[in-house]
């Protein structure tokens, strides 16, 4: 893996790189970095992509500008869009979990050229998860985005316990990390900034003069679902082909919310499945070449002389045979 930083959008980015082919860009979720893509890098760059997995802004080792307004989805879109020209193309598949799965879905409305295909990892559609919450079971389920809305008291809870409610978030709905992959996730919460940087994702979403997310996308679209998230009911992929008329969805009985690592051999290969459609579509159809046939000319009919053909040229007419006088 090869890592890199791009400056976009006012802010650094880092992200890292791996394989060449089509672009795929990887976005994480709360309270994620780069590293919930380590099993999924290789694979993909192994199918033939150049896929790259940024720290979103606020997270890991990128920028985290303060105030809840750098966190607005039309600021979140726009780091990708101009990560993408960064890294030297015009289009980019995007692969998106939790809330880079949020961002991963606007990304049709405010860059509407930019995105070849998507693909999401237990991330509602907004207008599904507006549904849902409506009723006391979603409403139930996301009682921490409430909670985070509070100034400071959010972060001060979460230093004071040494960020075991964001570790119990891990390996509660996560499956099992290993203590060494525990700690790099430990390191990056406590960088300065991080924390409130991450809340604020959720804060500026819940602002009144937060955009409207796209309510009808285009773009060819996989969704993944693992059925055992505790936080996001599996209603919420049902009854989205009015918003998303091209859209294929899998789900897995037995994955939770980081359905990646639960189901990591069958995540990898639905999505290396589904975007080589997408490449295999894109390339220009071969050329076929044109069998010619070579043609004699035919020799022109002679004249006509009174009535009868002359003869060719060079030549006076047959040769009589004359016999010798008896």
């Amino acid at each position: 893996m090869k890592h890199g930083e791009a400056f976009v959008n006012g802010v650094r980015l880092h992200y890292v790189e791996e394989g060449s082919g089509p672009l795929v860009v990887l976005l994480h979720g709360f309270p994620d970095f780069w590293f919930s893509w380590r099993s999924q890098l290789p694979a993909l760059a192994a199918m033939g992509f150049r896929v790259v997995a940024p720290d979103m802004r606020g997270y890991g080792e990128s920028d985290k500008p303060a105030g809840t307004a750098a966190y607005r989805m039309d600021v979140l879109t726009t780091d990708i869009a101009e990560l993408v020209k960064h890294l030297g193309e015009k289009k980019a598949s995007v692969v998106g979990h939790d809330w880079g799965g949020a961002v991963a879905w606007s990304l049709p409305r405010y860059h509407p050229q930019l995105v070849e295909r998507l693909v999401i990892l237990n991330s509602p559609h907004p207008r599904a998860f507006r549904r849902e919450l409506a009723t006391s079971q979603q409403l139930f389920r996301s009682w921490y985005m409430f909670f985070f809305q509070l100034p400071v008291i959010p972060e001060m809870a979460i230093q004071l316990a040494n960020f075991s409610p964001l570790e119990r978030a891990l390996t509660k709905l996560g499956g099992n990390l290993t203590p060494e992959e525990l700690d790099q996730y430990r390191q990056a919460w406590k960088r300065p900034g991080a924390l409130t940087a991450a809340l604020n994702y959720y804060r500026a979403a819940f602002q009144l003069t937060a955009p409207r997310t796209p309510s009808r996308i285009e773009t060819p679209t996989l969704l993944i679902w693992g059925e055992k998230d505790p936080a996001l009911g599996v209603s919420l992929t049902e009854g989205l082909d009015k918003w998303v008329p091209n859209l294929k969805i899998e789900k897995l009985p037995n994955a939770g919310h980081w359905v990646h690592w639960d189901a990591t051999a069958t995540v990898n290969r639905l999505i290396g499945a589904f975007l080589s459609e997408g490449k295999a579509a894109s390339k220009p159809p071969l050329r076929t070449r044109k069998r010619t046939r070579t043609r004699t000319p035919r020799a022109k009919p002679a004249p006509l002389v009174s009535g009868r053909r002359s003869a060719p040229r060079g030549r006076t007419g047959p040769k009589r045979r004359t016999r010798a006088p008896g």
